[in-house]
């Protein structure tokens, strides 16, 4: 098979940054499944060329190259909608999107795109009814998963408590400080953070040497904090100046974190979507300690294979709990490391979509054994 891959290669296209998850994620395993694979990173393209010209370079790469497949991960409206429906109507190429936020990009991204594409992959599986009320049919219901082709067990020494690896977007700052109020020894990495960011490798051996390594889902997405409350409407009212009135959001926030964290609801909140490091983790033969998340539950054994949390006063208890009950922990973490390798590699992921598709591709076992021979050319 032959695959036009377009997507992004840098971490939000930023050169320095590194690889991004698309690029560690989608590109990187199926390379070593052995694919052909034009390689089209169309923000990089556009950042030297422009969107009109990447645009009139998309259609001129497939037109020419005649790919089995034009595998997508959209970012934005950088592509232009003529050029992949042109794709997708006038060339033999069967075009697939996948769409990574659908829990909460749909009603304003995701229904706009999808019929410009001959099939679509969403993780949500509350997607898929959106989908069939705006008549489109060919969705794929599939998940994030780890690319056993790098992240790894390493059978290395513990070296810390709890770690964390990710931008501190949302709560998640004030989660960790909750932490370290606890007495508990959290560790972080990312861009944002004074720690700052690690590379793949680093990263992957954190996985592997922390007792615990935390997910923090639920912290991770805009928009999810509760309605203001009564008194915070209040405030926002009152004429005080700018410090006072900073200082005061911060109060409210932090109260609006904690509530919620705390098990508080009032049914507004979106359901938590599944993240990489759901699967990754587990992948390195590392402890997860994840908040919950919406269909979790069908992919590991909650408790036996990865445990989670609720509420901020449960996830300061079962840290404590699993630091101090070594062995648990260890059969929590080999049992999600078998359950991964069995069933949460890109290539049972990538299998899936090629046969729901109709595209031919080598057995699974091929695919998850890795072959040689795949050629990778990058489009410039």
């Amino acid at each position: 098979m032959r695959i036009l891959y377009v997507a992004m290669r840098y971490d939000y296209g930023d050169r320095s940054a590194g690889g991004s998850f698309e690029h560690w994620n989608f590109f990187h395993p199926l390379s070593q499944m052995g694919f052909d694979l034009l390689y089209f990173d169309f923000l990089t393209i556009m950042q030297r060329r422009g969107q009109q010209e990447m645009n009139r370079r998309l259609w001129e790469v497939a037109r020419s190259e005649r790919p089995d497949l034009m595998f997508v991960v959209l970012f934005q409206d950088q592509l232009d909608k003529g050029v992949v429906r042109r794709i997708s109507e006038e060339l033999e190429t069967v075009t697939i999107n996948w769409f990574c936020d659908d829990h909460w990009r749909f009603d304003n991204f995701s229904r706009f795109w999808a019929p410009c594409f001959n099939w679509v992959v969403t993780t949500a599986r509350s997607a898929v009814a959106k989908y069939e009320r705006i008549g489109y049919a060919n969705v794929i219901k599939s998940q994030w998963a780890a690319n056993h082709f790098q992240y790894r067990r390493l059978e290395l020494p513990l070296m810390y408590d709890v770690t964390f690896v990710g931008r501190p977007h949302g709560d998640r700052r004030e989660v960790i400080a909750e932490l370290r109020r606890a007495g508990i020894d959290v560790r972080v990495w990312g861009e944002g953070w004074k720690q700052g960011r690690i590379d793949q490798e680093q990263m992957i051996r954190v996985f592997g040497q922390s007792r615990i390594n935390l997910n923090l889902s639920q912290a991770s997405s805009a928009g999810d904090s509760p309605p203001p409350s009564a008194l915070g409407r209040r405030l926002a009212t009152l004429p005080c100046p700018g410090p006072i009135r900073r200082l005061g959001k911060r109060i409210l926030g932090r109260i609006g974190v904690l509530s919620r964290l705390s098990g508080v609801a009032d049914g507004s909140l979106r359901p938590e979507q599944i993240k990489g490091r759901n699967f990754e983790v587990p992948g390195c033969g590392g402890f997860l300690l994840s908040g919950l998340a919406d269909d979790l539950d069908r992919y590991y054994c909650i408790g036996e294979e990865i445990v989670c949390f609720d509420s901020l006063s449960d996830l300061i208890e079962r840290t404590r709990y699993y630091l101090a009950h070594e062995q648990q922990r260890q059969a929590i973490a080999k049992a999600g490391y078998r359950r991964t390798i069995a069933q949460h590699t890109w290539a049972h992921r990538f299998d899936e979509i090629f046969r729901s598709t109709g595209l031919e591709s080598p057995p699974l076992e091929e695919l998850i054994r890795g072959r040689s021979g795949g050629q990778v050319i990058e489009v410039d």
